[in-house]
């Protein structure tokens, strides 16, 4: 019998939210190709996690692309820069965008997943963007993920030919503890993600940077202890 269902790619981090995208994707019927990028952070845990979160939830494929963008520098997630830890509050659109951002990281990550999509006939791509609960990137807001839409049905073969691409970010208007409540729903092993900017040496999460307790947020407010964790965050 003839497969029906639509290809997507989805971005996969091997964070929470990717996972929860991915898992939101297969919800929707979605055929997933998913990609997971190598782009010189610092800790491999996390495309570990990603390979993880790939295999419980049966992907078409999976993709581990190599992309050094850690090379220029400029972020504490691929140079000699400090992770800020228990820095006050956590980071919004009207505060400083923090030292954790890599720069146009999102942009680099769509472009190739655009490539990766026409090339296969996929003409979905999802990523695990949110502009409520975040740590104040520009390339997590609504207008980047719709200029970029834009872009992908201006510069494609696919899209000149009259197959339009569809960027999805179904997390983008919600708060963790929204994003919580959903992988609940479809079942997301919350255990087998990565979230933290600064791991120790046996990938344990800090519990003290921007992305810990943006997630330990989360968490609380949806009533659940995280497992990921090895301590009591709550």
């Amino acid at each position: 019998m003839k497969n029906t269902k639509k290809a997507a790619i989805v971005l996969l981090s091997g964070g929470m939210d990717s996972s929860v995208v991915l898992a939101d994707a297969k919800n929707k019927g979605f055929d997933v190709h998913a990609i997971t990028f190598r782009y010189g952070q610092r800790h491999q845990v996390e495309i570990d996690s990603a390979k993880a979160q790939a295999k419980s939830f049966d992907v078409v494929s999976h993709i581990v692309f190599n992309l050094d963008i850690g090379q220029f520098g400029g972020s504490a997630l691929t140079a000699d820069i400090a992770v800020p830890r228990n820095s006050g509050p956590e980071q919004g659109q009207n505060q400083l965008i923090p030292v954790t951002y890599v720069p146009a990281r999102n942009t680099v990550f769509l472009s190739v997943a655009l490539s990766y999509a026409e090339t296969i006939g996929a003409r979905d791509i999802f990523i695990g963007v949110s502009a409520v609960d975040y740590s104040g990137y520009p390339d997590c807001r609504p207008e980047f993920i719709e200029a970029f839409e834009r872009t992908a049905n201006l510069g494609t073969r696919a899209a000149d030919d009259g197959e339009r691409f569809t960027i999805h970010a179904p997390l983008i208007h919600l708060t963790k503890e929204e994003t919580v409540l959903l992988g609940k729903k479809y079942g997301v092993d919350f255990g087998k993600t990565h979230t933290c900017y600064d791991p120790g040496p046996d990938g344990a999460p800090c519990g003290e940077c921007d992305s810990c307790r943006l997630r330990m947020k989360g968490f609380k407010a949806a009533g659940f202890t995280d497992p990921a964790y090895r301590r009591d965050n709550q």
